[in-house]
């Protein structure tokens, strides 16, 4: 099934849909994946984890289609601190290093979703390790909203948090979510 995912998200997808938020793309994905994003949950694809491929593959799952299956609910966030652990783990065993660069970038990603200011200081180097200036310049965008205001005000109406004033003003700017 891992090699399922990642042909998916790596040959079927063009570059532009991981980024896309289109309903029928999300449809797909909950049609094909959300028994294997359950499994993945409940931990049930652990053994995935003993090497690098396998290991992107959960962490896609997590990180990646719970954007998609679960977009616009709390659900879309749920696994990302499970996904972050998955992430931190693999780079510990450096699985990243047998990966290419678009597939570091999914390994990588968990660590731009964070809401904590350490994991952000971490993600930087990361992605100025993996030298795609766009996505490194991404960063350094969602570390400035982190450092600010210390999560995504874009996340607060979804996940039922109250914005602060200076929050609600930041979201009236043009691109304040993501």
């Amino acid at each position: 099934m891992q090699e399922q995912v990642l042909e998916f998200w790596f040959q079927v997808l063009s570059p532009e849909q991981w980024w896309a938020k289109d309903p029928e793309l999300d449809a797909l994905i909950e049609y094909k994946f959300a028994n294997l994003h359950i499994q993945a949950e409940q931990g049930d694809l652990y053994t995935w984890r003993s090497e690098p491929k396998g290991a992107l593959a959960e962490i896609i799952i997590l990180d990646q289609f719970s954007r998609n299956i679960y977009r616009d609910t709390p659900k879309s966030f749920a696994s990302d601190a499970q996904a972050l652990t998955l992430s931190q783990v693999a780079i510990s065993q450096g699985f990243d290093q047998h990966l290419s660069q678009d597939e570091r970038l999914f390994l990588y990603l968990p660590y731009m979703h964070s809401e904590s200011p350490m994991i952000h200081e971490i993600a930087v180097g990361l992605f100025t390790e993996l030298g795609l200036s766009s996505n490194l310049d991404f960063e350094y965008k969602h570390k400035e909203i982190i450092d600010r205001f210390g999560r995504y005000p874009h996340r607060n109406d979804i996940l039922g948090r109250a914005s602060t004033d200076a929050e609600v003003e930041y979201l009236k700017q043009p691109n304040a979510g993501f």
